[in-house]
């Protein structure tokens, strides 16, 4: 049993590849039940994503919102907490930028990080309400999160509707071009892909993550407080204080990634009849990214990859849209199903290990 533990050990990558290939196998066996050329479609895939530089810019594009709703996600996995409600904060970042875009006319230098800054405050204040629930009334995190991704959406068709409407349309005026986050020269060089500071500060993000949680003191009692609350307040942390901390963070990254939807990709708001679901798939990028930084970028690649992906197998292979949602779905059935695939590759492991024995 120790030799065994010792293989896991040392292949911890191993099992998350295995579940991504297992989960394109799933994908390529529903493709042919309904009469499609897997071989077509993956191909299709790929060309979609790297086919240009348009495509990869988009593909860049579609990726940034899942590694801020996959940090958010990860962020309160790792303190203790379940935040369902990462798809309401990031609507809320999105109508703080929204406010401050349309509403205000400042200098470009002033005016587009104060929209960002407020819609991440937008969306840590609205997490921080989970926070304060459960730290003050004991109301479960995945309770009043869930409920507040509904209150967060209709709320922001109201100030939509109220505040900022275009005349005639569903939407929002757009908001100042002082205000956009696009990168310009990027755009032209990725032939006019939506480009955007998102996509840099999303990298950043992955290094506060990891600074925060592993190199500094808030960081330790953050993760006490996650691991053992009754013995991190014995040790004289402020539990309550940590939790609400917490939701607020994890809300901060949600809120950003709106914020650049609407400063860096579309440019106003619109009246939604439904969620966007990305903080919905941040939880399965969290759970593919094993809640860490670097994990929680690999699998928003490729979630992103194969949403954009998507595209190129309709087309190219006819394939429609729900058998990427399959692939995607048979991934994460597999990578939460760990001790499956463990099952699966252990033979395999412990052939390869008694094979260097023998050698030796």
């Amino acid at each position: 049993m120790d030799m065994i533990k010792k293989i896991f050990n040392k292949s911890s990558l191993l099992v998350p590849l295995v579940s991504i290939l297992l989960g394109l196998i799933v994908g390529a066996i529903a493709m042919l039940a309904g009469g499609y050329n897997p071989l077509v479609a993956y191909s299709s895939l790929v060309d979609k994503i790297f086919g240009s530089p348009y495509d990869i810019g988009e593909t860049i594009r579609a990726i940034t919102p899942l590694i801020f709703t996959g940090l958010a996600v990860a962020f309160a996995f790792r303190t203790g907490l379940f935040n369902i409600g990462v798809e309401g904060q990031f609507i809320m970042g999105m109508t703080g930028a929204t406010l401050v875009g349309v509403l205000v006319e400042l200098p470009w230098y002033i005016h587009g990080p104060l929209a960002v800054l407020t819609g991440a405050l937008f969306g840590g204040l609205w997490a921080g309400i989970v926070g304060y629930l459960k730290a003050k009334r004991g109301v479960n995190e995945v309770i009043s999160s869930i409920m507040l991704n509904w209150t967060a959406l209709y709320l922001a068709n109201y100030i939509v509707a109220t505040f900022l409407l275009e005349k005639g349309q569903q939407k929002s005026r757009n908001v100042h071009e002082s205000a956009l986050m696009n990168i310009d020269w990027l755009i032209d060089i990725m032939d006019k892909a939506r480009m955007h500071w998102g996509t840099v500060v999303a990298m950043l993000c992955i290094s506060i993550f990891y600074i925060l949680l592993w190199r500094t003191k808030q960081g330790y009692e953050l993760r006490a407080v996650g691991h053992n609350s009754d013995a991190a307040l014995y040790a004289g942390m402020n539990v309550n204080r940590t939790i609400v901390k917490s939701m607020f963070i994890s809300g901060v990254f949600a809120g950003l990634g709106g914020v650049f939807e609407v400063l860096g990709v579309f440019g106003n708001q619109t009246i939604m009849a439904s969620s966007w679901g990305y903080g919905f798939d941040g939880i399965a990028v969290a759970l593919l990214g094993g809640n860490t930084p670097v994990g929680v970028f690999l699998a928003a690649t490729l979630f992103g990859g194969l949403s954009y992906g998507s595209a190129g197998m309709s087309f190219g292979a006819g394939v429609p849209n729900e058998i990427v949602r399959i692939v995607i779905g048979s991934v994460i059935f597999f990578v939460a199903a760990h001790g499956i695939v463990k099952f699966i590759i252990k033979p395999f492991m412990v052939k390869r290990s008694n094979k260097r024995k023998e050698a030796a």
